[in-house]
């Protein structure tokens, strides 16, 4: 049974909807705040995969909908559930981000883990990517949530 908890984080980023956006679909500027390397840029239809090289991790993402500028729709994990984000150009310079996740089938104390794991998460990217995006810095926040041996 699918559950119909949505998760949601959200950011404002000082840059334009279109350099936001693009942060997201190219993966050479994508692995300075998230993951460390993927096998192409989303393109609707398309299967990319995502790696976290420092954990030995990855992951399919399923790119099922991409409105230039506005809105990106995924498929990813296993269980698969359901990302979007959303790209709302405030002024020509300033985007605000918002990341729903949703189609959970846990339920009970696996249902509020995952919730909050990738509340957290998404919460991280939006974060360094705030960092990148405004002023050129990777903080390094995926590699460094969970130090080597911790």
């Amino acid at each position: 049974m699918q559950d119909q908890t949505v998760i949601e984080a959200q950011m404002l980023i000082r840059r334009p909807a279109s350099e936001v956006f693009d942060a997201f679909i190219d993966p050479e500027k994508s692995r300075h705040f998230w993951f460390t390397k993927a096998s192409g840029k989303l393109e609707k239809g398309k299967t990319i995969t995502w790696e976290w090289e420092m954990y030995q991790v990855s992951t399919q993402v399923i790119v099922k909908e991409i409105i230039l500028h506005e809105q990106i729709i995924i498929e990813w994990n296993s269980p698969a559930t359901t990302v979007e984000f959303i790209f709302r150009a405030l002024t020509d310079d300033q985007t605000y981000v918002v990341i729903r996740n949703y189609g959970f089938r846990q339920q009970g104390g696996d249902l509020i883990k995952e919730v909050i794991n990738n509340t957290g998460g998404f919460t991280t990217v939006l974060d360094g990517l705030k960092a990148y995006m405004e002023h050129g810095i990777n903080l390094h926040l995926i590699a460094d949530k969970f130090p080597a041996g911790k």
